[in-house]
């Protein structure tokens, strides 16, 4: 599993708005796994979901702009 993976992305974004900006902007857990990739991020979307779940989170968007409470500080 690549959950490490998973979990520095989730660092990043908690680390950076630009890059967390730009994961909040797509709308399927499919479509992150894929600009993850682009980003040199290798996982699948149930080990993002595992990971998300783990930690208490929900990968569903809220406000405008989208955010959502995936991000690890």
């Amino acid at each position: 599993m690549c959950k490490k993976q998973v979990e520095e992305l989730l660092i990043k974004g908690g680390d950076n708005p630009k890059f967390r900006e730009k994961y909040n902007l797509v709308p399927t857990a499919e479509g992150f796994v894929e600009l993850a990739k682009e980003d040199g991020f290798e996982f699948t979307v149930e080990e993002l979901l595992a990971v998300v779940n783990e930690s208490g989170d929900s990968f569903a968007t809220y406000g405008n702009p989208p955010k959502r409470s995936i991000w690890w500080t």
